[in-house]
C-alpha cells in the first residue's frame, strides 16, 4: 500500500504550521491598524514613556491575537476535517476581528473609549449623526479586509515549506513574548512610584489591563507603603492624562472691570431650602437679584467646588491636580492684582480639593469645633475687609453648618426601618442647620453693603451639591450616592452690578460660572468652548442637557430624565423623580456629547 502522506496527524501538524504563520501576519495587521491608537493619543515627554508606548505596542497585539488563535482557531484545527474549510472560518473570523479592532480604532479617535455597550448603542443608533456617517464609511475596508486575509492564508499555504526553512518564527515569537513581558514590569514599577507618562497610557490599547503588584512589592522590600501612602497624597491616582486648559490662548477685549467678588459657598445645601421660612435672608436677596431656579452641581460630592472654579467636569481634577494648574479665573485675578483670601473652618486643612484652587490665595482656617465656628469665620472675613486696599479683592467664604449636620445622617442609617418620626426630625435638624447658615449670610451680606460695596462687588452665593433624605424611596442617604435632582440641584443666587432683579428659569450649572465670569468681568473674547464646559449663566437660551458625575460615571440631567453611563458603557435611564426606566433609551446624540465632553480638554496629539 502507497502512504498518500495525507494521514490526520500529517494535515493536523500542517494547518497547525499554517495557523502560526497566518497569527504572524495578523498580528502584523493588527499592529498597522493599532497604529491609529498610538496616532490619538499624546505622544510621551520622556524616553522612558516613548519605550514603553512601543514595547506595549509590539506585545499587547502579537498577545491579543495569538491569544484568538489559541482560544479559537487551534482547537478547530483538531474538530474541521477539511483543510479548506478550516482557512475559510479563519478568514472569516480574522476579517471580522480586524473590524472591530477598525471600529475601536474610530471610536477611540472621536470619543477617547473603547467599544463598549453605549459605543455599540451609538453604532447601531438609527439616529442620524455625523458620527455615524463616519462609521459607515468604515464599513467600506471589510471586503477589503477580506481579501487581503483569503491572499495571505493562500500564499501561506503554498509558501509554507519554504517560510519554515527560514527558521524566523522563534525568533520573533521570543521578541514578542519579551515585550508583552517587559511591557507588564514596567508598568508594575510606574504604578507604584507614580510615573505618569506610562500609568497615563493605561487605557491606551483595547482590552488592555496592566498588571499592578503593589502588595507582592511591598511583602518583598519592594515598596516602602509609607512613602507610597505620601506619594499618592501628593499625586493622586496617578493615572491622570494631560489636560490642555484652555485649549487655545487667551484673549482679552480690555482690562475688564474693577469689581470685587465675593463668593459664598453652604456645603450640603440642597435648593428646595431657599424659602422664606427657612432662609429668609438668602430669600429675599435672591428676589433683589438673580435667582437660577433650575441650577445643578456638576457633582453631587465636594468636587462640586472644583467644577465652579475650574469650569470643567471633576474627572479632569487629578489630571489638574498633577499638572499643578491654577483655574483661569483665579489666575485673571492674580495678573490684575486682586486681593485674595479664603475662609473655612478645618474643612481645607488636608484637603487636596483645595490645593490648586487656592494655591495663591491667603488661606483663612478657623479650627473652632464649636457651633459658632462659622460667626467666627464671619468675623475673620470682616476683619480681613476692613484691612483691604482701594484695589479690588475676591473672597471666598465656606460655611459648613449644613456640611457638619451631615454626620447626623450616619446615626439614622443605624436604624432600620427608620421611622417617619425619625426622618421628620432629621430634616427638621437640616432646615435648622440652614437656617444657621442663612443667619451668617445676611451678616455677611449686611456688612457689605454698610461699606456701600454692592455698588461694585459680585456676589455668589451657592452650595457644592444638594442632601437627600430617601426622597427617591431608594434608601439612598446624604449625599454621593445617586445622581437625583436632591443631590445635584442647588441654590445660585448672583448679585451683579447693574444688572436687574431676575428669575432665571433655564438649566444652569456650576460649570457655568468660571464662563461667566471670564466674560463680563474680565472681558474675554475667547469662545468659551476653549476654556470651559459650561457657558455665561445669563445665556437664556435653552440647553438640551445638563452634565454631572464623578470619576466613575456620568450623568445627563435633561428636563424629564437623568441618564447615567458607568465607566464600563452600561447606562441606565430615570425619570425626574429618579425612578429607573428599564425600557427607555436615551437620545444617543445628547451621550455622545457628554461623553466628548468628559475628554474634550486631554491633550490631543498634533
Amino acid at each position: 500500500m502507497v502512504n498518500s502522506g495525507n494521514t490526520y496527524g500529517e494535515r493536523v501538524s500542517r494547518l497547525v504550521s499554517w495557523g502560526h504563520w497566518f497569527s504572524f501576519f495578523n498580528i502584523i495587521i493588527a499592529m498597522l491598524i493599532g497604529s491609529r491608537f498610538i496616532a490619538q493619543s499624546p505622544w510621551p515627554d520622556t524616553v522612558i514613556g516613548q519605550a514603553y508606548l512601543l514595547i506595549s505596542w509590539f506585545g499587547h497585539f502579537a498577545f491579543l491575537v495569538f491569544a484568538l488563535y489559541i482560544l479559537v482557531l487551534f482547537p478547530l484545527t483538531f474538530v474541521i476535517p477539511s483543510r479548506k474549510l478550516l482557512r475559510l472560518v479563519s478568514v472569516c473570523f480574522t476579517t471580522l476581528c480586524l473590524t472591530l479592532l477598525l471600529l475601536d480604532t474610530q471610536a477611540y479617535e472621536k470619543l477617547h473609549l473603547h467599544l463598549n455597550p453605549v459605543v455599540w448603542e451609538l453604532l447601531l443608533s438609527k439616529e442620524k449623526t455625523a458620527f455615524n456617517a463616519q462609521w459607515q464609511y468604515l464599513f467600506a475596508a471589510v471586503p477589503i479586509l477580506f481579501l487581503i486575509q483569503i491572499v495571505i492564508s493562500e500564499w501561506i499555504w503554498k509558501k509554507q515549506r519554504s517560510l519554515s526553512r527560514k527558521k524566523i518564527g522563534k525568533p520573533v515569537t521570543i521578541i514578542f513574548f519579551l515585550c508583552f513581558l517587559s511591557s507588564h514590569l514596567i508598568y508594575i514599577w510606574a504604578d507604584a512610584f507614580f510615573y505618569r507618562p506610562i500609568t497615563s497610557q493605561r487605557t491606551n490599547f483595547p482590552l488592555s489591563y496592566p498588571m499592578t503588584a503593589k502588595s507582592f512589592m511591598e511583602k518583598h522590600g519592594l515598596l516602602d507603603r509609607s512613602d507610597y501612602l505620601e506619594r499618592l497624597e501628593e499625586y493622586g491616582s496617578g493615572n491622570g492624562e494631560v489636560v490642555n486648559y484652555p485649549l487655545e490662548p487667551m484673549k482679552y477685549d480690555g482690562l475688564g472691570k474693577k469689581y470685587n467678588v465675593l463668593m459664598v459657598m453652604v456645603d450640603n445645601l440642597r435648593s428646595d431650602m431657599l424659602t422664606q421660612q427657612v432662609m429668609p435672608s438668602t430669600f429675599e436677596f435672591a428676589k433683589n437679584n438673580q435667582n437660577f431656579v433650575n441650577h445643578y452641581s456638576a457633582t453631587n460630592n465636594v468636587y462640586g467646588v472644583f467644577s465652579l472654579f475650574y469650569g470643567l467636569p471633576s474627572n479632569y481634577s487629578a489630571s489638574i491636580k498633577a499638572q499643578d494648574t491654577q483655574p483661569l479665573i483665579i489666575d485673571s485675578m492674580a495678573k490684575r492684582h486682586y486681593q485674595m483670601a479664603a475662609f473655612s473652618d478645618d474643612k481645607f486643612e488636608g484637603s487636596e480639593l483645595y490645593d490648586e484652587i487656592f494655591s495663591s490665595i491667603d488661606v483663612q482656617k478657623n479650627t473652632a469645633q464649636d457651633h459658632d465656628s462659622n460667626n467666627e469665620i464671619v468675623d475673620d472675613w470682616k476683619t480681613w475687609l476692613s484691612t483691604t486696599s482701594n484695589k479690588p479683592w475676591f473672597s471666598y467664604v465656606e460655611l459648613s453648618n449644613v456640611e457638619r449636620f451631615e454626620n447626623n445622617t450616619q446615626v439614622l442609617n443605624q436604624f432600620t426601618p427608620k421611622s417617619k418620626n425619625a426622618i421628620a426630625m432629621l430634616k427638621a435638624s437640616y432646615q435648622s442647620a440652614a437656617f444657621t447658615a442663612d443667619q451668617s449670610i445676611q451678616n455677611i451680606l449686611t456688612e457689605i453693603d454698610s461699606k456701600n460695596l454692592l455698588n461694585n462687588t459680585i456676589v455668589v452665593i451657592t452650595s457644592n451639591h444638594g442632601m437627600e433624605f430617601n426622597d427617591t424611596n431608594s434608601n439612598t442617604w446624604g449625599s454621593d450616592s445617586n445622581f437625583s435632582r436632591y443631590q445635584l440641584q442647588v441654590p445660585m443666587v448672583v448679585h451683579w452690578p447693574d444688572k436687574k432683579p431676575t428669575v432665571y428659569t433655564q438649566h444652569t450649572s456650576h460649570l457655568d460660572l468660571s464662563a461667566t465670569l471670564m466674560q463680563d468681568l474680565f472681558e474675554t473674547s475667547s469662545n468659551p468652548y476653549d476654556f470651559s464646559s459650561g457657558r455665561n449663566l445669563f445665556d437664556t437660551s435653552k440647553r438640551p442637557w445638563i452634565l454631572a458625575g464623578d470619576n466613575k460615571n456620568i450623568a445627563l440631567v435633561t428636563k424629564d430624565t437623568t441618564t447615567v453611563v458607568d465607566q464600563f458603557g452600561n447606562y441606565k435611564v430615570y425619570d425626574k423623580n429618579y425612578k429607573r426606566q428599564k425600557h427607555a433609551k436615551p437620545k444617543l446624540s445628547f451621550m455622545l456629547q457628554g461623553l466628548s465632553e468628559l475628554k474634550r480638554f486631554y491633550h490631543q496629539p498634533n
